[in-house]
């Protein structure tokens, strides 16, 4: 297979990204293998940010790339958190010569064979959302070529993982939403029996349903289903003529 058809296969692998079953954890380890496959570096690594923009590892082609990620967080400093940090490629590094940029980091990484690194950020437009690490066992620049499809690969992962999240979320508010509209539906039901039950207003019924629900720390949906369903555990509740007022005290 030509490398040509080798990044056509990888972008079709990022379009299934869509799909419901999307694994991100799957998808982002055959983003660092294509990367190897493709450019030409030994290792790479890719590392997301949380909800807080607190970096993860949270794939890598080799274990050598994946413990040295987790090194490059715990001493916040390296190639990676400055792509991330600032949106900017960080190509070309050589280790040697940024001992003093990121000691730690560079000793680290020389340690495991690494000589050279190149980060490239997760971004779709001002959103960043992560980096990409390249790690190199052999002196020698990135061609232009590589850092082109190196910061394509980012890019459309990118966009994967951003438009899951993106559907998620849309899924997750419209469950939310549905879920609220069910909960109003069986409230009423429940005001309705019980202001039937008790010969009270509507009003009166539903704050005795809230005034209950929060003197026996239930949440109110709960209680209105039960009530609604007449549920033998709330048979009081819709019996006794004085509990609105003992609830009230």
């Amino acid at each position: 297979m030509t490398r040509e058809e080798q990044l056509v296969d990888a972008f079709v692998e990022a379009a299934d990204t869509l799909v419901d079953d999307f694994d991100v954890i799957e998808f982002l380890h055959t983003v660092a293998a294509r990367c190897v496959q493709l450019l030409a570096v030994d290792a790479a690594g890719l590392m997301l940010a949380d909800q807080r923009g607190q970096l993860h590892a949270t794939a890598a082609s080799t274990e050598n790339a994946r413990l040295l990620e987790l090194f490059e967080l715990q001493s916040d400093a390296g190639p990676c958190l400055d792509a991330f940090r600032s949106g900017v490629p960080v190509v070309n590094a050589d280790l040697h010569a940024n001992q003093e940029r990121w000691p730690r980091f560079a000793e680290a990484a020389q340690a495991t064979g690494f000589v050279s690194v190149h980060a490239l950020p997760l971004r779709l437009r001002a959103t960043v959302i992560g980096a990409l690490n390249l790690f190199c066992a052999a002196p020698g620049a990135l061609s232009d070529a590589d850092v082109r499809t190196g910061q394509a690969l980012a890019d459309v992962a990118t966009i994967g993982i951003l438009a899951q999240r993106t559907l998620h979320q849309a899924e997750l508010l419209s469950t939310q939403l549905q879920q609220a509209l069910n909960s109003r539906v069986t409230i009423e039901q429940a005001k309705g029996v019980l202001a039937e039950r008790r010969s009270i207003t509507l009003d009166e019924a539903f704050e005795v349903l809230r005034t209950h629900a929060r003197t026996n720390n239930l949440r109110l949906s709960d209680l209105a289903r039960d009530v609604a369903q007449r549920s033998n555990v709330i048979a009081g509740l819709l019996d006794l003529p004085d509990l609105a007022a003992a609830d009230s005290e």
